[in-house]
């Protein structure tokens, strides 16, 4: 794949009557995800975008230090090709640092390599919730599996929905879903069946068929973005679940990047997660601002907001450090990083490394402009959190 570079400060200027100007300091990062095939649309064009608005909305980093970011393609759930990238860029690219990661299996299977090089690495979305405990040079600006199905598993329970279905593509991060909605569930109600699809299903019909039949009052999902989402919400329409009032609960399935294309069929589909492009602040307004006079024809979506919040920690650690390779100093000035994020207030644990944020519960909705859209209707505040 062709590398590219982006260069964020400029060389300072040379003093008078110096004979040349001091050497910048490069600091590079390496950053692994899917930049092409269909995880691209969800993940990879997000995560560069993300981090390509940070840049030019914040500008240079203090001092005469400047950041290549090379990118690896890792198109699909590859644990073994996403350890072989990670130990080419970090013994032939010589990279300070690593970011991005869409799936489990693959941060996994980086942990040993980075903690033997002592690589501090900034994990864009992978959410199993064993990650970041693997190495001390994890961090994380997603959000763990656990983190949100908790908060839709209290809102069902606090709506009175006594019977509910589970339905999860059957992976390990369908597996943890799965798990963590019906511990938090506990004793609100009963779950009168689990169902496991496999991830490379494309006709639903059968498993929302029997569904149906159970007559539950509502359904809890876990599928992976992409086509998996767009073939189950339509199944989930034409098996008459949406009339029959059968109501859906998901997690990430209704991300902005695939919301128009699932048209009409998501309006009421209620998901839980860390982030609406319509949650209103101003730093949500001034991003999607930035965000725009780059890709006027863009959307954005939580994996813009992942990539674009561990650009920021990824600068706050190369500032800290003043570009030289300093793994456990960057590390300690991560620990306890607070900011205002697009998706509100955020801070990074400094035991756990992990993402400290509200939790919001979005229904899907028509806006006047004809556009679906995800619409908070419930924030759960970290203290509320597992």
């Amino acid at each position: 794949m062709k590398r590219q570079v982006w260069l964020v400060a400029a060389a300072s200027a040379a003093l008078v009557f110096s004979t040349a100007a001091p050497a910048a300091e490069t600091v590079k990062v390496g950053v692994i995800g899917p930049f092409s095939g269909q995880l691209s649309g969800s993940w990879g064009t997000p995560f560069r975008q993300g981090m390509e608005t940070y840049t030019a909305q914040k500008g240079a980093l203090s001092g005469d230090i400047k950041i290549e970011y090379i990118y690896r393609d890792l198109p699909t759930v590859d644990p073994q090709r996403a350890r072989a990238l990670a130990q080419e860029l970090i013994v032939r690219d010589k990279v300070q640092y690593l970011a991005g990661f869409v799936s489990t299996p693959d941060a996994l299977a980086v942990a040993n390599v980075i903690q033997s090089a002592k690589i501090p690495s900034v994990i864009f979305n992978a959410a199993g919730p064993t990650i970041v405990a693997k190495s001390d040079y994890f961090l994380r600006t997603s959000n763990t599996l656990p983190e949100i199905t908790v908060p839709v598993a209290k809102y069902m329970a606090e709506n009175g929905l006594k019977r509910v279905v589970t339905a999860v593509a059957d992976y390990s991060p369908g597996a943890d879903a799965e798990a963590a909605f019906k511990e938090a569930y506990g004793n609100s109600g009963q779950v009168i069946e689990s169902i496991r699809m496999p991830l490379s299903t494309t006709d639903f019909g059968p498993f929302l068929q029997k569904i149906r039949l159970l007559k539950p009052d509502a359904l809890f999902v876990f599928l992976p973005a992409g086509p998996a989402t767009f073939g189950f919400v339509k199944a989930y329409q034409e098996n008459g679940m949406k009339a029959e009032g059968i109501r859906f609960f998901g997690l990430s399935e209704t991300q902005e990047s695939d919301l128009q294309q699932l048209g009409d069929a998501a309006i009421g589909l209620e998901t839980s997660y860390i982030y609406s492009a319509a949650h209103e602040s101003k730093v949500n307004t001034d991003f999607q601002a930035a965000y725009r006079k780059l890709y006027p024809n863009g959307t954005v979506n939580p994996a813009t907001v992942m990539a674009y919040d561990g650009t920021h920690v990824l600068r706050t650690m190369i500032e800290a450090t003043k570009g030289k390779k300093d793994a456990d100093g960057a590390m300690k000035a991560a620990k306890g990083l607070a900011w205002e994020s697009p998706r509100g207030p955020v801070r990074i644990d400094p035991t756990s490394r992990e993402l400290v944020q509200n939790i919001y519960i979005r229904s899907v909705q028509k806006g006047p402009d004809g556009r679906l859209y995800n619409k908070e209707i419930k924030v759960y505040p970290p203290a509320a959190k597992p």
